[in-house]
């Protein structure tokens, strides 16, 4: 039986991260907004990573917090400690939004957001099909690689329809799911030790 410490220590499963690979947190990672957090990588290479938390929604809801909106029946969602005050949003129509920069097949960043007002007033894109975020995570050059030293992510790949239709309050645990039993066990861990 695997003791708690070699569950935290065992071998990455190889998979680097790039663009449109996802990171998920151990389970013990005690950080304000990366506690059990699911991070969709935007973009990876020599400069820095930057990507979005796909599982932090926040309390208030869209048109609560985004005001020159048409009415949108959507959650926001917190995606890192990254320039807060600035709306950010994924989408699965990067066909009909221009500039849109693909993430992963099926899964878009930005874009013009005119197209997407229009597109949300004539009801031609769903909340399972878009998701809006405040903020951003961002990692500099070489830091993201110091965090997997220490393991404090695992890198791994999740579809871009699994991404935007989990529950966000499951996700953290069937990211891990698919990672294979050793991980899975993460999942049982209480989130905070030292009241088990």
């Amino acid at each position: 039986m695997n003791n708690l410490s070699d569950l935290l220590t065992i071998e990455t499963n190889n998979i680097t991260p790039k663009k449109g690979h996802i990171l998920i947190s151990e389970p013990f990672l005690n950080d304000h907004y990366f506690k059990r957090s699911v991070v969709l990588l935007a973009e990876h290479n020599d400069e820095g990573s930057f990507g979005i938390i796909m599982n932090k929604p926040v309390d208030a809801g869209f048109n609560e917090m985004v005001k020159d909106f048409p009415d949108f029946n959507s959650k926001m969602f917190l995606g890192g400690p990254v320039k807060t005050d600035n709306l950010f949003f994924i989408h699965t129509h990067g066909d009909k939004v221009d500039g849109s920069a693909v993430i992963q097949e099926g899964l878009y960043w930005g874009g013009d957001v005119e197209q997407i007002k229009e597109m949300i007033t004539l009801k031609l894109i769903k909340p399972n099909e878009i998701r809006f975020y405040v903020g951003y995570s961002g990692w500099a050059s070489g830091q993201l690689e110091e965090e997997l030293k220490r393991n404090s992510w695992v890198v791994s790949k999740m579809k871009s329809e699994s991404l935007l239709i989990t529950d966000p309050d499951e996700l953290w645990q069937e990211s891990l799911r698919y990672l294979g039993e050793k991980y899975s066990l993460w999942g049982r861990f209480p989130s905070e030790p030292a009241f088990n």
